[in-house]
């Protein structure tokens, strides 16, 4: 594996959310001229100049929705991620053997503590979340909490910190939000579809085709983002797991207790809530299908490596 220093894993991962911030808005608006052309192509003599007219009509409130979207995301980032997990806030009197693991590794390497939640869940998993120092949180699940020694559940910690440290979390976050808005509006799109198709035998049966048509115009285009969209989170390195563990192991000077650590996660990781698949890479481990179809794409498209591959590099420390 190619060496990457702190620092140039540190920039990387600026120049990829930076990358991500323009890209979002630069596919939405190409899907909608792609949308808008297409809904032109109906005038044979015009289509250009319609579309082009279309476009300029709708952009600017396109722009809105995309500033409010980013506005509500940057906000409320760990909110939504606390939602779709079930996350709550813990406190120190709540878990005192937690919450000064967390203490004692933030002064060891001079970060501001993050907050810390906690999953109530026996898979055994962690993630970190946030994109500024005031959202920064880790997260950890009943299950790890409990079925870990506190060797082993420092080293868990201490990974999730260099996620921090390496502003991993802040990319994750933005291509998780850059995911999520297409599959709203995919959402939003089978639900306007299913509507006008049960409203189809009440109108003209070209108005009612006409609708359908506009909306499976819409789906097809979200669609289209969306995969788009899933792509570049998925081209995020992987290398940014073996990052903080090596991370890990510098704080905690005991990559063995990590590794230990790993081998109680691995096939133990997947937390019983649904939700918690949209924002899986944040995950310190995320469980792929071993048989099939699934586990071929899986495999090109992991947000994780191995997890085997990582226990045995912290072996060779």
């Amino acid at each position: 594996m190619k060496y990457v220093g702190i620092s140039t894993q540190q920039a990387r991962n600026n120049r990829n959310s930076l990358i991500l911030l323009l890209a979002f808005p630069l596919l939405v608006f190409a899907l909608l001229y792609a949308g808008c052309y297409i809904l032109a192509m109906a005038d044979e003599h015009n289509s250009v100049s319609l579309a082009n007219g279309l476009f300029l009509a709708t952009a600017p409130f396109v722009a809105i929705l995309i500033l409010i979207w980013f506005i509500i995301a940057f906000f409320a980032n760990v909110y939504i991620i606390d939602r779709a997990t079930g996350a709550q806030t813990l406190q120190r009197k709540g878990n005192k053997r937690v919450y000064n693991l967390v203490e004692n590794l933030c002064i060891s390497c001079g970060m501001t503590m993050p907050k810390v939640h906690v999953i109530e869940d026996p898979a055994l998993n962690a993630f970190a979340s946030g994109v500024s120092q005031k959202s920064y949180t880790v997260t950890l699940t009943r299950g790890i909490i409990d079925k870990l020694d506190d060797k082993e559940l420092e080293g868990v910690i201490a990974h999730e910190l260099m996620h921090i440290r390496n502003n991993d979390v802040r990319v994750l976050v933005i291509s998780i939000v850059f995911v999520g808005i297409f599959a709203m509006l995919a959402q939003i799109s089978m639900r306007m579809l299913a509507s006008s198709s049960r409203r189809v035998g009440r109108r003209s049966k070209n108005d009612g085709a006409g609708a359908l048509l506009i909306m499976l115009l819409v789906i097809v285009l979200v669609t289209i983002g969306y995969g788009v969209s899933m792509l570049m989170r998925f081209a995020i390195s992987r290398k940014r797991e073996y990052m903080a563990d090596a991370g890990a192991v510098e704080l905690t000077k005991n990559p063995h207790a990590l590794a230990n650590a790993l081998r109680k996660v691995s096939g133990n990781s997947v937390l019983e809530k649904e939700q918690c698949e949209s924002i899986a890479q944040l995950f310190i481990e995320h469980e792929q299908p071993k048989k099939g179809f699934k586990a071929m794409l899986s495999g090109l498209f992991a947000t994780h490596p191995p997890i085997l591959k990582r226990i045995a590099t912290l072996e060779q420390f």
